[in-house]
């Protein structure tokens, strides 16, 4: 596989904001943002009513009129891009049943093929039975079918060294890097500073976001190399935000907030109120008619 560009981690990232804290405030009447009310995202696709990133996630997104999907990103052994969030199979798949002596049944100790004779599906009801964790190339291309918008998560990049070039690759030979994909239809975003990092001086076109949340004094050095901040809904503060969108981002424009995991009206409100620009839900419908309200 490919090897990483650079080996940043968070902490020499935080180093170096002495140096390139050059990120330039952004006026209060020049802040972009998604347009309106903030944007529901739908978490793991719509993950409240369908196995959580499953192509059925993505069509039940698609089915609630919710624009924008979320998904997570990781590799198996033998090197192609598949479909979900933790980093061992158990707990949405019935791998240990059909794999009963390969715990602790982790991503990248199986083959594709191997995942993908499992059930995705069953754990979340009868009706999923035999759904089957997707391809990242197979997921794209549903995203796709349904016209929706896509925040790509990579998960734990470090135990997949080379996993964002791969992952640009495939999103390039499935058409996603092009401009009308990268001006407002993508964004790659991880919690590993370092890979947000390489995706970004990869492909510097593709929107970026940071999951977490950084020091207010430490944005400058992340702006440097994402467009976003994405906290948790918990550690949320109307003063972060702001702060956050003080700092112009990687793409000169004032970066943006999108918050998880808000599954409730009152949640959404308040992060309405906070000021965020997009709020990561299971249930992103209620989200939704939450802030129509």
């Amino acid at each position: 596989m490919p090897k990483r560009p650079v080996a940043l981690t968070a902490g020499a990232l935080l180093g170096m904001s002495a140096l390139f804290a050059t990120a330039v405030p952004a006026a209060a009447d020049a802040q972009e943002s998604f347009k309106g009310a903030p944007t529901p995202v739908a978490h793991r696709g719509a993950s409240g009513y369908a196995p959580e990133n499953t192509l059925a996630a993505v069509d039940k997104a698609a089915a609630l009129g919710i624009r924008w999907v979320e998904n997570d990103v990781q590799r198996t052994r033998d090197g192609k891009l598949v479909v979900i969030h933790d980093t061992t199979l158990d707990r949405t798949t019935d791998a240990e049943e059909v794999y009963p002596d390969r715990a602790p049944w982790n991503v990248g100790d199986f083959t594709a093929a191997e995942i993908a004779k499992l059930d995705a599906g069953s754990w979340f009801g009868k009706k999923y039975a035999g759904t089957k964790v997707p391809t990242l190339k197979q997921y794209l291309a549903r995203v796709g079918k349904h016209d929706r918008k896509l925040l790509l998560e990579l998960k734990e990049p470090g135990r997949y060294p080379g996993i964002e070039a791969q992952t640009l690759k495939e999103l390039s030979n499935e058409g996603w890097l092009d401009g009308d994909h990268v001006d407002g239809k993508l964004i790659v975003q991880s919690f590993d500073a370092g890979a947000v990092a390489n995706v970004h001086l990869l492909k510097p076109a593709v929107k970026t976001g940071f999951l977490g949340k950084p020091d207010v004094d430490d944005l400058g050095t992340y702006a440097l190399f994402t467009d976003q901040i994405n906290p948790s809904s918990s550690t949320l503060t109307k003063d972060y935000v702001d702060a956050v969108h003080a700092v112009r981002g990687a793409h000169g424009k004032p970066m943006q907030v999108l918050t998880w995991t808000v599954n409730d009206a009152k949640g959404a409100r308040a992060a309405a109120k906070a000021g965020v620009d997009g709020i990561i839900s299971n249930f992103p419908d209620v989200v939704r008619d939450a802030l129509e309200d």
